[in-house]
């Protein structure tokens, strides 16, 4: 029992130790961890300090030299009028200007007087000033007693002589060293901020430990409090000196930030006009195809005229003969539409996205448009071997691309000649054509046979602006544009060219291997039957008479009863008056207000009757908002196609992109 006694009364003694000792430790632990925090501070401002002294004095450096160079060309540049003037007062602004870069030498000694790697080149720089000051002395000597020829040919030789590009030899290593230098300097810079920013961390950190040291003693934590205090002020004091060297440091640096705005914008600039000189060359392209597009469609309407006027004479006596002349007449009509569409859409300036395309077809589609703009003096032909292979490309853009190609060859040919597309197959290994990876390859090749090119001129031809074209007919941009979209399609572009004999083009771009499944390029959906609706009573809102008149009996023949609106200020009454209207049809484009205007002013009671909208633009009109997701018709349309669309829009079935012009 003695025993248990003593052995309790022991761990008691051992517990009252401890709670004795336990604040001393750990005020000496917090003691020590302060000291070491403090300390760890004061290296990390004072090494901070020293880089940054240290890059100040490199600035100096460099600009004492920069000076010093100024100095110097501006002395000689007053000699040589010195010698050419004979002005006294000339020749003494010589010698001042001489011993301002004498001074200035001797300041540039003095700042590098304890950088060791520095001491040879000022040291070598000042025996070649003084070489150079002979030289220059002699000169004004003899100008000064009138040996002006002399004092020439001496200049003339002195601008010649080894001591000048010393001096200029040894100026480029004295910043050149000072700028090395000024790089290590930054980074001790960078790497003292990392410092004084990794004590700042570690004093928060020994705050949370103070909190924590709170519990054991209060007195304690009253201490860590003071000691967060005091050091958080020192932080502040280092922050705002820190902050007043780089306030000083960007006030010596201002004309290389403004130099660098200033490049920033006149590469937005330069960006801005390469965009809109692309645009105005594709516009350029559309301007010289609307001979030929007015050409076409007279053409076209020909057809449709004299048809319509032979079906009215036949109509009655010979209705087979008649039936024949009203399927030219639409065939001349589909035409036209088609014509106008593809120039509307080659023309149209918002990006598009690449789409497996067949390279054959695709220039099969654009035949007339190149036909339109080389001349009739221009014989084409064809050569269509791709055999189905496909390419990924943007279209619109590939057909630019041919179209620009097409045009450099007619200007090559002066209007008279002969131009060939060919399109192949080709398998190429890795690098066998510029940086082109191995595997199949389309290949698309247009040639002329015109004045072809020097090589001088084939090796600039895919700089941008730049062009052999008199002022005003070229841009310079065609080819270039043409080689950065190759590029983009990761493809590759070769030109072979004889003066002579004539150019090729040569463009490879990457087979495009289809999904399984994918529908291939050029294919067209089967015919769809209509989906049968009952009689429908629709809203036509139509500003032309004429077409208005046949909307209406279109309408009519499909089983439908409209109701006509000449403008669409009378919609909404209309819309009162007949309750049952279950569609309205309007057109996009009236006076006062648009279609989709009139559809948004509506009474909220017509949101839920389905929307038709008919429009004679063939621009992407799938993304635009106005439509709100309603469908879309374009003219001109055939029956089986306003038949399509009211089923649609009854239906609410809504499709990705407009419904067909003609089914």
């Amino acid at each position: 029992m003695a025993d248990g006694f003593f052995m309790d009364e022991q761990a008691t003694g051992w517990r009252a130790a401890a709670r004795r000792f336990l604040p001393l430790v750990l005020v000496v632990l917090l003691i020590g961890s302060l000291g070491t925090l403090l300390y760890s501070a004061s290296n990390a401002s004072r090494d901070h300090q020293q880089a940054l002294d240290e890059q100040r004095r490199s600035y100096e450096i460099i600009a004492l030299a920069r000076a010093f160079e100024a100095k110097t060309a501006r002395a000689e540049v007053t000699l040589a009028r010195y010698v050419i003037s004979l002005d006294p007062d000339t020749g003494r602004l010589f010698q001042d200007q001489w011993r301002t870069a004498a001074s200035q030498l001797k300041a540039m000694s003095y700042a590098t007087r304890e950088a060791g790697w520095q001491r040879h080149n000022v040291q070598a720089l000042q025996v070649a000033f003084d070489q150079r000051g002979k030289t220059l002395s002699e000169i004004g000597l003899r100008t000064t007693y009138d040996q002006k020829m002399t004092a020439l040919a001496k200049f003339h030789q002195a601008g010649k002589s080894e001591d000048l590009r010393q001096i200029t030899m040894l100026l480029d290593r004295v910043i050149e060293a000072e700028n090395a230098r000024l790089q290590e300097r930054s980074q001790a810079v960078s790497l003292a901020g990392d410092r004084t920013e990794w004590v700042g961390k570690t004093s928060q950190l020994f705050g949370l430990v103070l909190l924590v040291c709170v519990l054991f003693a209060l007195w304690l934590a009253n201490a860590a409090y003071s000691e967060r205090r005091n050091a958080r002020r020192q932080a502040d004091t280092e922050g705002e000196r820190a902050d007043r060297m780089e306030a000083a440091v960007a006030a010596r640096t201002v004309e290389l930030s403004d130099a660098y705005e200033r490049l920033k914008k006149e590469t937005a600039e330069r960006a801005a006009a390469e965009e809109n000189l692309r645009q105005m060359q594709k516009m350029d392209a559309v301007g010289q195809l609307t001979g030929g597009i007015a050409h076409d469609f007279n053409n076209m309407l020909a057809v449709v005229v004299g048809g319509l006027e032979l079906a009215k004479r036949k109509l009655r006596l010979k209705p087979q003969e008649a039936s024949r002349h009203l399927d030219n007449a639409m065939e001349g009509a589909n035409r036209a539409a088609a014509l106008t569409r593809r120039l509307l859409a080659f023309a149209r300036s918002e990006p598009l996205l690449p789409s497996a395309v067949d390279p054959d077809g695709l220039v099969s589609g654009i035949s007339e448009l190149i036909d339109r703009s080389i001349g009739d003096q221009i014989t084409m032909a064809f050569d269509n071997q791709a055999k189905g292979w496909r390419i990924f490309v943007d279209q619109h853009q590939m057909e630019n691309a041919i179209l620009n190609l097409c045009v450099n060859a007619r200007d090559a040919m002066e209007g008279r000649g002969q131009l060939v597309i060919r399109t192949g197959q080709a398998h190429l290994a890795a690098n066998e054509i510029g940086e082109c990876v191995g595997g199949d390859y389309v290949t698309l090749t247009v040639s002329d046979n015109g004045c072809g090119m020097t090589p001088d001129v084939l090796s600039r031809v895919f700089e941008p602006f730049f062009t052999t074209k008199p002022v005003g007919k070229g841009t310079g941009l065609g080819l270039s544009q043409i080689f950065g979209f190759v590029h983009q399609c990761e493809g590759e572009i070769r030109i072979e060219s004889e003066v002579g004999k004539g150019t090729s083009v040569h463009i490879y771009l990457p087979r495009h291997i289809s999904a399984e499944g994918e529908e291939p390029a050029g294919a067209h959906a089967p015919e769809r039957e209509p989906v049968l609706q009952p009689p429908t009573r629709i809203l036509v809102v139509e500003d032309d008479p004429r077409v208005l008149n046949q909307t209406i009996a279109a309408l009519a023949e499909l089983g439908h009863l409209p109701v006509a609106c000449d403008h669409p200020s009378k919609a909404a009454k209309l819309l009162t008056s007949h309750r049952d209207i279950g569609l309205i049809m309007s057109d996009v484009l009236m006076p006062d207000m648009t279609g989709p205007e009139m559809i948004r002013t509506l009474p909220a009671a017509y949101a839920h009757v389905p929307v038709l909208f008919v429009t004679g633009y063939a621009g992407d009109t799938t993304g635009s908002a106005d439509f709100a997701g309603h469908e879309v018709l374009r003219k001109p349309y055939t029956l089986m196609g306003l038949s399509h669309a009211l089923s649609h829009a009854l239906s609410g079935s809504h499709h990705p992109g407009t419904a067909a012009a003609a089914e």
